[in-house]
This record gives structure tokens, sequence and C-alpha cells, in this order.
């Protein structure tokens, strides 16, 4: 997934209001981005952090740039835009170019499945069981190397994993995969501390035969696409 536009550094003032940052550029002037991100950004959101913003000229969008990555000091970049996996996977699944998840007729992103939920992803193909495949972005990490997922307490990502579990149940394959917008984790865990409801409601779901994928991000300032698979590592 190439940017529309091309991306220019700036630092980090602020972030606020979830969807609001602050942002010096590189002239001096400061500016308000917008945040495609609902999340805690734990770790994410440090005053002058080296950043990369997306400009635009869309006269219905009131903010003319978004905050689209982080890069640290060590030239390791992560994503910020949590709408990022399920673009750059939809190209990845339709190409058959996610191993485990190829060689389905049909992709279809968000149907509805569940107790008023919607799937990120199904896949289906003659003579083969239905897939249903959730996808988290995952950009946590403590630790050099290791991303962990959650960030913050969700009981909607539990609600998920229930509801992925029940679709083993009916006979179907389900996946949970684990998309990392970070270019320097090599490991991918969960944060049990943050959210222990959530690590329990994992371990139901695998139990009951959901599946797990953890897949890295290759990260430009000028794209960003599909890695190779990581290690999952269960707490």
């Amino acid at each position: 997934m190439r940017f529309e536009t091309p991306l220019i550094p700036a630092r980090l003032l602020r972030r606020y209001k979830r969807f609001l940052a602050d942002c010096r550029l590189e002239d001096g002037s400061e500016i308000t981005a917008h945040v495609a991100n609902p999340g805690s950004m734990l770790g994410m959101a440090e005053p002058e952090s080296r950043i990369w913003l997306e400009p635009n000229e869309d006269p219905k969008r009131k903010l003319k740039y978004a905050w689209r990555l982080i890069e640290h000091e060590g030239g390791a970049f992560i994503g910020v835009d949590t709408g990022v996996p399920n673009r750059v996977l939809r190209a990845a699944l339709v190409a058959g170019q996610v191993g485990g998840l190829e060689g389905y007729e049909t992709v279809r992103p968000e149907v509805k499945y569940g107790e008023k939920s919607r799937i990120d992803f199904l896949l289906t193909g003659a003579a083969r069981r239905d897939c249903y495949v959730e996808v988290k972005s995952v950009t946590l990490s403590r630790s050099p190397g290791l991303a962990e997922f959650p960030d913050s307490v969700t009981a909607r990502g539990a609600k998920h994993l229930a509801e992925l579990a029940a679709m083993v149940q009916q006979g179907h394959r389900a996946v949970m995969l684990y998309l990392v917008q970070r270019t320097d984790a090599e490991v991918v865990t969960l944060a049990s501390d943050i959210d222990p409801a959530y690590a329990a409601a994992f371990a139901s779901a695998r139990a009951a035969g959901v599946e797990v994928l953890a897949l890295g991000c290759r990260i430009t300032p000028e794209e960003i696409t599909l890695g190779a698979p990581l290690p999952f590592r269960a707490p």
C-alpha cells in the first residue's frame, strides 16, 4: 500500500482527544494532524518523537495532515493508522500471498456474523470450509524485539475471540491474525498483564481450535507492505 501523498517529517508535540496530534514541521510551524488510531498508543506518543505526516488538499477534510508513521532513532518504523492492516491484507489475500490462507476463490471483507459483529475477512471456495479471519493491528513493544497485543483493555477483542471459537464449533475455520506494524519486531505475544480477560479468552479460543497467525510489515515513508511471518509466543 503506497501512501497517496509523499510523507513529510515532523516532531510530535502531543497527542490528545484520541484522534488529534499537535506537531511541529521542519520549518518550525505548528499544525494539528488527524490520528487514525483510537487505541492507547502506549509507548508511541512521546513528545519530540520523529514522525511522518501525510499532507492532503481535500477540501472535505478539516485537517490538512494525517499522522502515519513513527521513526525511532535506530531507524525502525511503526505504523500509526489502525486501518492499514486490513487494506494491506485484503490485497495479499486476493493475490494468495498469505501462507495458510491461499487458494480461496472469494475474499469478502466486513461480513456480518456472530452477535452484531463483522468479521474482517470471510474466505470461501468450492469444497473448502469457510474461513473467518479476524485482524488485529499490533504496535506495542515494551522489550526489544517483542511485539505485544493489546495495548489496553479490549472487551471487544475478547468478544471477537469467542465468536471465532463459535465458528469453529459450527464446522468452519477461524483465524486470529496479528499484523505487526513495526519493523523492529521479532516475536509476537499477548500483553496478559494489561488485559488478563483477553488472554483468557485467547486461551479458550485456541483450545476450541481457532488458528493463530502473526505477520510483520515492511514500512518506509513511501509504502507499507506485508512482511514475513513472525513466531507467536503464547503467554
